[in-house]
């Protein structure tokens, strides 16, 4: 099921991951148009033909990082917890998570608490278990009336030593109904819904020893919070 679950987010965002690729793409077309007309000329800048080739040489290897992120998420594979920084976790995706806010014409903002404690997890399940919230924040927003569509992922220490994530919505917020079955297997408040995300997502922090809990946003919307017990410093 989290195989099944993790194949389908990525086929979901689609749209958000083909702009993400074409970006490079197109910039690795027009640098080779440059360099074509730069050597058409009849006393060709060398230095200028070393820049523009240096330019499609970052941008094929940016292509080349999205479609490596991409496979990671969809590979299926025992749980390996290692010890991680929660910030560098979702650093690694946040190139996928803001393209696809930018298909939902929305706006993410990651805020990252310096200097938190590691953390003993399975960097491809958490981030699958992000990316499913992320998503779920974005779509709720689609079905809201507010102009400005944001969505914040933010890390912090909790007062008993947990690291916390927390992604929050400015979206229509959760109905009282939907609170009561939040986590349970098949509910979904949208048609289309497979109701495995958050289920599935449960499932995948509690294995990590951790929490995922849900608190309305203030003035609307909804907050989910990941928190997962930190490891002591390497001696």
């Amino acid at each position: 099921m989290l195989q099944v679950s993790r194949l389908a987010t990525i086929g979901e965002m689609a749209a958000g991951v083909a702009h993400e690729l074409n970006q490079p793409l197109t910039a690795i077309a027009n640098y080779a148009q440059a360099c074509d007309r730069l050597l058409a000329r009849p006393a060709a800048n060398l230095e200028d033909i070393h820049t523009a080739l240096r330019e499609i040489a970052a941008q094929a290897v940016r292509a080349g990082d999205i479609l490596r992120r991409l496979r990671s998420l969809a590979r299926s594979q025992p749980m390996r917890r290692e010890r991680a920084d929660i910030n560098a976790v979702i650093e690694e995706i946040l190139d996928l998570l803001t393209a696809d806010a930018r298909a939902h014409r929305g706006m993410l903002k990651f805020e990252p608490a310096p200097a938190l404690p590691p953390v003993s997890i399975d960097s491809v399940q958490l981030q699958h278990v992000i990316v499913n919230l992320v998503r779920n924040g974005l779509e709720a927003q689609a079905d809201s009336a507010s102009e400005t569509r944001e969505l914040c992922v933010r890390t912090g220490l909790c007062t008993g030593g947990e690291v916390e994530i927390a992604i929050c919505d400015n979206g229509p917020g959760l109905s009282p109904q939907a609170l009561e079955r939040l986590f349970d297997p098949f509910f979904s408040t949208k048609p289309e819904g497979t109701g495995l995300g958050l289920a599935i997502s449960n499932t995948v922090v509690r294995a990590h020893d951790g929490s995922l809990v849900h608190q309305p946003n203030q003035p609307r919307g909804a907050c989910f919070y990941i928190r997962l017990p930190s490891e002591p410093a390497a001696a």
